[in-house]
């Protein structure tokens, strides 16, 4: 991996870090990061992007060249600046398995370290939980809706950026989609590669059907062709023409995609021109400005249609763009720590969620408490790095996408709605509740 900048970050930290210096602070501090509540409309969220937080602690270093340039941009003092420049994280951490389904306020991550330390790296550790969880939320009511049809992450050109791109194919393949378009996450990550043509292809050659015929034999063990560039179901009918000849030459046609206009209808046409044309293996694959909502409609619709490319709208998480997210310290030098401003009101401590099941194996409410509590089951959270380097190797991709998958199928029926219903029961132990009037009367604050 290529070392991050540690620059990459909000100016505060840095400022931060200079005052703990010039105070000598740097006593052990808990972090934690948590989604304060779920964005309207969403039952779950799938904790994403542990692996790329990991890989981010283990990298970051202040090069020569950053550190002149703290020294010569006049906000930081020369000391301050010398003491960053053997910056290393030696810190631990606890995370929940991406993969795992979660709600509000459970931790999907704690990092225990020295303050400067775990201030530091707070930016880009939200960065990447956030955006990951986000994207993979959203691909997991894809392909809840989707009912078992292929879904292709289409949505590298309009991400916002191109690690933005890359960590949506990433995200959605982990949460259950079949593949993505994006050829860097096949050579990073193993991440199953689709593709058609653009209609751009089509355009560019003298006739549709010399066009099919082309890219069919540059493709020739499965192509999948875009039959709408003029008129669909004239589009299906020059490729009945070519099947038999493309077959004898050992070209095979796997599925026709399209892009445009009523899905739903063009799809139900060219199914039975396909059909009554011998072409019932052909697939159709549909894409354009699709998600979870447009995929659901069509298929109780009765949509003919095999598999969704899903893009814009998945890699943004158009409806919802963002959670309401915070990494916050919750202990420093052994005592707990609470923020109580208005709305943003924490839970204090070293925290952990263990979970219940009903008789169906399915997921019938949670508890949140405190790390050690002696009434605690199975833990949610689990030790991942200590000491600045990982515990193991990385699980790898397939392997996280299983248990995302498990994870679905262990959610309860209610759960798996694309409507909102209500939350699912999340109890505050005793012990966590009894730490927080620790910590408020530490703080001199009173109910």
């Amino acid at each position: 991996m290529n070392r991050e900048s540690l620059l990459l970050t909000d100016l505060y930290q840095l400022t931060m870090l200079q005052a703990y210096h010039r105070q000598g602070m740097n006593d052990t501090a808990v972090f934690e990061f948590f989604v304060r509540k779920l964005p309207e409309g969403r039952n779950f969220l799938v904790a994403a992007g542990l692996e790329q937080v990991l890989d981010y602690l283990e990298e970051a270093r202040f090069s020569p060249e950053e550190l002149q340039w703290l020294r010569d941009c006049g906000r930081f003092r020369a000391d301050f600046v010398d003491s960053l420049r053997d910056w290393r994280f030696g810190g631990d951490v606890d995370a929940l398995p991406e993969g795992t389904v979660f709600f509000a306020d459970e931790p999907l991550l704690r990092v225990v370290a020295p303050l400067r330390e775990a201030q530091l790296v707070e930016t880009r550790i939200i960065n990447l939980l956030q955006f990951q969880t986000m994207v993979a939320s959203k691909a997991a009511r894809c392909v809840l809706a989707a009912q078992d049809r292929l879904l292709v992450d289409f949505g590298l050109r309009r991400a916002h950026g191109a690690e933005a791109g890359l960590l949506s194919a990433r995200a959605s393949y982990l949460a259950g989609f079949g593949g993505t378009a994006t050829v860097l996450a096949g050579m990073r990550w193993g991440v199953p590669l689709f593709g058609t043509m653009a209609h751009s292809y089509i355009q560019a050659h003298g006739s549709e059907s010399g066009a099919f015929e082309s890219f069919a034999r540059s493709q020739p063990a499965s192509s999948t062709l875009l039959i709408d560039t003029y008129d669909t179901e004239q589009g299906a009918r020059k490729l009945l023409d070519l099947i038999p000849k493309l077959a004898s030459q050992g070209c095979h046609i796997g599925a026709v995609r399209l892009d445009s206009g009523d899905l739903g209808e063009h799809a139900r046409r060219v199914r039975a021109i396909l059909d009554a044309g011998g072409a019932a293996q052909v697939r159709i694959l549909a894409s354009g400005n699709l998600d979870e909502y447009r995929i659901r409609d069509l298929l109780q619709g009765g949509a003919p249609i095999d598999g969704f490319g899903v893009g814009t709208r998945m890699n943004t998480s158009a409806d919802k763009p963002y959670l309401d997210c915070a990494y916050k310290l919750q202990e420093y030098a052994g005592l707990p720590r609470r923020k109580r401003s208005e709305g943003k009101l924490t839970w204090p401590g070293r925290k952990q969620v263990w979970r219940r099941l009903d008789a169906d194996g399915r997921l019938c409410g949670d508890v949140l408490s405190v790390a050690g509590d002696p009434s605690a089951q199975a833990d949610l959270l689990l030790p991942v790095m200590r000491q600045g380097r990982r515990l193991g190797r990385p699980p790898g991709l397939a392997l996280l996408r299983a248990h995302a998958g498990e994870q679905l199928r262990r959610l309860p029926e209610p759960l798996r709605r694309l409507e909102p219903v209500p939350a699912y029961p999340v109890v505050v132990a005793e012990a966590l509740q009894a730490l927080a009037r620790t910590a408020d009367r530490l703080t001199g604050y009173s109910a």
